[in-house]
């Protein structure tokens, strides 16, 4: 039986996509990444190194894998929880096959259904990146492609840099709320989301200039594997 395994990251942070991944694993993947000393866990409990090295070994060694987002505007737009669903259904229809279940982090979702008009079963499961490996591989590819993303996103406009944008991720560390008290949110920033202190600037909701260097995947879809059976 093929399974996916589903997970998200940045749905709690304050600035733009929410990225997910659909991942399939073969019988011996973690036998594997035991030999190579490789560790596959919650992508948060792990350093830096570990992820990087993961991901690597991930994409190398997965049958498959779809790596996908919702945008700032789709969150504004109809809400974090429907844009993340949203993109785990993009990260499923990826993949370059159909898989026979779906384990979900979490304990929502919406039924998704193939295109061939069936619906695939599904299982929501409450910490999955800590007891499923195929939903630990997709917290480590989500997490890994949307901390790349903020980095060059950071890179390409320093105005981000007194958020603390670098090293939080977006994430409502103190020196970002202060700063969204005293300098305002940014056009990067989710709108939709609402902060004791903090008013949205309306002015600001366009999209910025150079906003078709940074939304590369205007449909959501990052990346995907060649079927490795």
């Amino acid at each position: 039986m093929l399974v996916a395994g589903i997970d998200e990251a940045g749905r709690g942070s304050l600035i733009s996509r929410v990225y997910t991944a659909a991942v399939v694993l073969p019988d011996d993947f973690m036998l594997m990444a035991k030999e190579e000393r490789v560790v596959i866990r919650d992508s948060k409990k792990m350093s830096l190194l570990q992820r990087e090295r993961a991901r690597a070994f991930i994409e190398t060694n997965a049958i498959a894998y779809h790596v996908a987002f919702a945008g700032r505007e789709e969150i504004d737009q109809y809400n974090i929880l429907e844009a993340t669903l949203c993109a785990m259904h993009r990260a499923v229809s990826g993949l370059c096959l159909v898989p026979d279940k779906l384990h979900v982090d979490g304990n929502v979702f919406r039924p998704y259904v193939d295109e061939y008009g069936d619906e695939v079963p599904y299982q929501c499961l409450i910490k999955g990146d800590d007891t499923d490996p195929a939903i630990a591989c997709a917290s480590i590819l989500a997490k890994t492609y949307r901390d790349e993303f903020i980095s060059n996103l950071v890179r390409e406009h320093p105005l981000l840099e007194p958020y603390g944008i670098k090293t939080n991720m977006g994430y409502g560390t103190a020196l970002h709320l202060e700063a969204l008290k005293t300098l305002g949110p940014t056009a990067f920033h989710r709108q939709s989301f609402h902060i004791k202190g903090v008013r949205p600037d309306l002015s600001r909701r366009d999209n910025p200039p150079g906003r078709r260097r940074w939304l590369l995947h205007p449909h959501g879809n990052v990346k995907k594997s060649e079927v490795l059976l």
